[in-house]
């Protein structure tokens, strides 16, 4: 197979820590397990037995299937043997999820399972066996093509932007689809260190009760809805295809709030976050949306950088309202446990990494285009 600029390594290493997080969150009371009578230590290596509900069963399965996936294609792209790239992939899965089962054992609120053990490492196999597949069929060949035909070269940090925005939105957050609130995070964090210190009460914390005003609200939803799709207009060369992932941006965001909604207050509520501020944020946002498709790339990056820090600027002097709260609780003492600190983090973090990329977009000098990519349209050139 010829050699290709591949993301499937980066994005399989970022699987990897995905997976790490939400097997071991929270990271906290950390201890050696206490063994029953009469139960050596060799045992604790078989795993033991442990019921499961279906919402276990299926979340088990189907983490590890990107992460063999992934890796079956990374090595595939490195000229490996199908057959060797398919076990190489299997085998890395198996291993990883019985290091994460066992590491579980010092977790009092984790427990291995043999069950959760056997479905991850179902999982790996069906997405190696589906990259072997896909291989076969000539969909990496064409899919190769259609990214060269699509995108300007941008690195991995674009499409990793892209697949997580989504995880990000299924945190509640106290705007809909606008997360970025990690610097009220880090300055609660910091104030409690400096408590008992002169410099107690020196950190400049929002107001916990401060609403925003509808237009700033609806603003605010306008700029997180613009977040992804300022990521993917700096990667895209053509207009037609920027207006289609913003269209795709704002179903995805629409959707994912709506099931987050569902999941905390049941399928009855799942739109009652749509209140009077978002239509409008919408509509403003696919507006601005549609203008911004018509720029140049680097234009685009050097607005984003400004729309991104409004975001951020605004975002982080919004309070918590009673939908945010219960949302909160619902995702801290509910099912959602696993995945809790997974999807906080990366809204914390997603807005600070995509002014990162806009960034390097912004000073990075122009790239050669592949001699197989078609021509850029003049307004993205």
């Amino acid at each position: 197979m010829p050699a290709h600029r591949s993301s499937s390594w980066p994005l399989a290493w970022m699987w990897v820590g995905l997976i790490v997080y939400a097997s071991l969150h929270p990271f906290t009371r950390w201890q050696w397990p206490v063994l029953p009578p009469g139960q050596d230590w060799h045992t604790l290596a078989l795993l033991p037995l442990s019921r499961y509900t279906r919402f276990d069963f299926w979340s088990n399965y189907l983490a590890y299937q990107p992460l063999g996936l992934l890796l079956a294609v990374a090595w595939l792209r490195a000229d490996t043997a199908p057959w060797r790239a398919g076990l190489q992939a299997t085998a890395a899965g198996v291993l990883l999820s019985l290091l994460m089962e066992w590491t579980q054992y010092l977790l009092p609120q984790r427990v291995p399972s043999r069950v959760d053990w056997a479905l991850n490492s179902a999982g790996a196999l069906t997405g190696a066996v589906l990259a072997l597949v896909l291989q076969r069929l000539g969909v990496m060949a064409g899919w190769q093509r259609l990214r060269d035909g699509l995108f300007v070269p941008h690195g991995t940090l674009g499409l990793m932007l892209l697949l997580s925005w989504p995880i990000g939105l299924l945190f509640p957050t106290p705007v809909p689809l606008s997360p970025g609130q990690g610097l009220v995070r880090l300055g609660t964090l910091l104030d409690s260190f400096l408590v008992d210190t002169p410099f107690a009460g020196w950190v400049p914390l929002p107001d916990a009760h401060h609403v925003l005003a509808p237009g700033v609200d609806a603003l605010v939803t306008a700029l997180g809805l613009l977040a992804p799709c300022l990521v993917s207009f700096v990667m895209l060369r053509r207009v037609r295809h920027r207006l289609v992932t913003l269209a795709g941006a704002c179903a995805l965001g629409v959707t994912t709030t709506a099931l987050s909604t569902a999941l905390n207050f049941g399928p009855d509520h799942a739109m009652s976050w749509l209140a009077p501020p978002v239509v409008p944020g919408l509509l403003m946002g696919l507006v601005l949306g549609c203008a911004l498709a018509f720029l140049h790339r680097r234009v685009v990056a050097a607005l984003g950088l400004v729309l991104l820090t409004t975001l951020i600027a605004l975002i982080n002097q919004t309070g918590a309202d009673p939908y945010f709260a219960l949302s909160l609780k619902a995702w801290e003492q509910g099912r959602f446990i696993r995945f809790h600190g997974l999807a906080q983090w990366i809204g914390w973090v997603w807005p600070l990494a995509a002014l990162i990329f806009l960034m390097i977009q912004v000073i990075a000098p122009p790239r050669p285009r592949p001699p197989d990519a078609p021509p850029s349209s003049s307004s993205t050139a």
